[in-house]
C-alpha cells in the first residue's frame, strides 16, 4: 500500500522540485545576469554617486533635502520624520480631514516664507501614496530656483535653465507626467557653484 501511495506521488514530488528549481533558482539567475549586462545601474537599485565617486542616494527614493541652497522634495509620510525608506506609507486622510488641512496649511506657510507666490503645486504640500516619491512637477522646481539661487549667489535664470534640462518627459509622450527627479537636480545644482549642498 505504502509502494504504491509513494509510487503515485512521486511524479508530484519530482515535478516540485523541478519547478521549484527553475522558478526559484534559474530563471532569477538568468534574468539577475541580464539586468546586470543590460542595465546595470537600475538593477542594482538607481544608486547615484558625487563627484568622489560616493553613494549619495538612489534615484528611486525620496531623501529630506532641507537647506536653502537645495531644491526641496515632496513631503513625505514614510515613517515618523518622513522619508524612511523601510516606512513606505501615505497618510491615509480623507480629503475633509482636519489633520490634512492643517498639515496642508503649515507646508503653505513654510512655502510662503521660503517666498514662494501665487498658486502652489499639489506636490509641494501633499504627501504621495509611497511617501517616498523622488520627483517633482516642473512647476514645484521653479518655484523654488529664486531661493536656491540667491542661496548659491547664482542668477535666478541658470538654475531655472537647470531645471528645465532636467525635466524627464511622459513615456512615449504619454504615460504620466513631466517631472524633475530631485536627486537628480541637486546633483547637478552641486556643480554651479562651490557651495556645499545642505541635506
Amino acid at each position: 500500500m505504502l509502494t504504491e501511495t509513494f509510487r503515485a506521488l512521486r511524479p508530484t514530488v519530482v515535478l516540485l522540485v523541478l519547478v521549484t528549481i527553475v522558478t526559484g533558482l534559474l530563471y532569477p539567475a538568468v534574468i539577475t545576469g541580464i539586468a546586470q549586462v543590460a542595465l546595470p545601474v537600475k538593477a542594482n537599485g538607481s544608486v547615484l554617486s558625487d563627484v568622489h565617486g560616493q553613494p549619495i542616494g538612489s534615484a528611486l527614493i525620496a531623501q529630506n533635502f532641507t537647506g536653502p541652497t537645495t531644491f526641496h522634495p515632496r513631503p513625505s509620510a514614510a515613517g515618523k520624520d518622513g522619508y524612511d525608506a523601510s516606512s513606505s506609507a501615505a497618510t491615509n486622510l480623507a480629503p475633509g480631514s482636519k489633520d490634512l488641512r492643517d498639515a496642508i496649511a503649515k507646508r503653505v506657510s513654510s512655502a510662503r516664507a521660503e517666498g514662494m507666490t501665487g498658486d502652489l503645486p499639489a506636490d509641494l504640500v501633499t504627501t504621495s501614496a509611497s511617501g517616498l516619491d523622488p520627483d517633482l512637477s516642473p512647476e514645484a522646481a521653479f518655484l523654488q530656483a529664486p531661493r536656491v539661487a540667491k542661496a548659491r549667489g547664482l542668477d535666478v535664470a541658470k538654475v531655472k535653465s537647470l531645471i528645465t534640462a532636467q525635466i524627464e518627459a511622459p513615456l512615449l509622450g504619454i504615460i504620466g507626467e513631466p517631472h524633475v527627479n530631485v536627486l537628480l537636480l541637486n546633483r547637478q545644482l552641486a556643480t554651479l557653484s562651490a557651495t556645499t549642498p545642505g541635506k
